[in-house]
């Protein structure tokens, strides 16, 4: 058994398309389930397909571009956070999109799911951004 009293963190990047979504999503349902967090699968998963599916949509300006999902518990065990970043520095705008629309509910999901939700800048020097979310797990060990 995994403790939640020690930090958990994994960082993996993906070209920035549409068809690697699925391997996002698998990847992400793996590391929960091995960290013993089923409970938080499906927020988890479909918030994050929403920021990936956004971060090659808007973000992407070419066939090299990559995004990155970074996926963290903190030692108190008690909240999960991910990042999904991209090279672009456009943050992305919440809006309402109406019931005829076929897009443009991306992070109204993410902030019906999340506990709190955000864009930083990148980490290092590079152009781009995060957008993050966090979910509350509801135990601590």
């Amino acid at each position: 058994m995994i403790s939640l009293a020690t930090r958990r963190f994994f960082r993996a990047e993906f070209p920035a398309r549409t068809d690697r979504a699925f391997a996002v999503r698998r990847m992400l349902t793996a590391f929960l389930k091995y960290w013993q967090l089923d409970h938080a699968v499906e927020s988890a998963v479909l918030a994050t397909n929403e920021l990936f599916a956004n971060a090659v949509e808007h973000g992407s300006s070419g066939p090299g571009d990559t995004v990155s999902v970074t996926v963290g518990v903190e030692p108190a065990g008690d909240e999960l956070r991910i990042e999904v970043a991209d090279g672009s520095p456009v943050r992305p705008v919440y809006r309402a999109a109406a019931e005829t629309e076929e897009s443009g509910r991306g992070l109204a999901i993410v902030d019906g799911l999340a506990n709190d939700w955000g864009t930083d800048a990148p980490d290092g020097d590079g152009p781009g951004k995060k957008v993050w979310f966090t979910l509350a797990l509801g135990r601590t060990r």
